[in-house]
């Protein structure tokens, strides 16, 4: 797998019916490993280790309804009182970060109200704070760690 703009970690990798899998730690099974999921897999590692997000607040792949479609975010980090703080789009690093990532991400978040919004895709990552006094996001250097 391609090398990405984050720490590097140790993955539980094995081989089933010529297909690598990796073994997700939060939700206790493996999965194929495409590139996204490589993305995905990291991003969650560098929350927990490198920004000490608790494992407890973050979901993967949690499903939504947005116009009676079902759609799920990659990240979602809960604040203390379970509600969302934050949402992480992953992409594979051959995705360009494009206006239609935001304007997707941006969506989910139409329905989660999250505070901070991040799109990555392993080699670029962007990172915003919602205005929603003014409707918009402002983007910011990194991501605050949990506090």
């Amino acid at each position: 797998m391609q090398k990405l703009n984050l720490p590097k970690y140790n993955f539980k990798l094995k081989n089933s019916e010529n297909k690598v899998l990796i073994f997700d730690n939060l939700r206790k099974k493996y999965f194929v490993l495409t590139q996204e999921e490589w993305v995905r897999q990291h991003y969650v590692q560098y929350l927990i280790q490198e920004k000490q997000y608790p494992v407890s607040l973050i979901a993967l792949e949690k499903q939504l309804v947005i116009n009676n479609r079902r759609k799920r975010t990659d990240i979602l980090i809960f604040d203390n009182l379970g509600n969302p703080d934050i949402i992480v789009e992953c992409k594979a690093p051959s995705i360009k970060i494009t206006q239609d990532t935001f304007d997707q991400i941006a969506s989910y978040n139409l329905k989660l109200k999250a505070n901070y919004l991040i799109v990555t895709n392993g080699l670029h990552h962007f990172y915003c704070k919602m205005d929603f006094e003014n409707e918009n996001y402002v983007f910011l250097k990194d991501i605050p760690n949990y506090n």
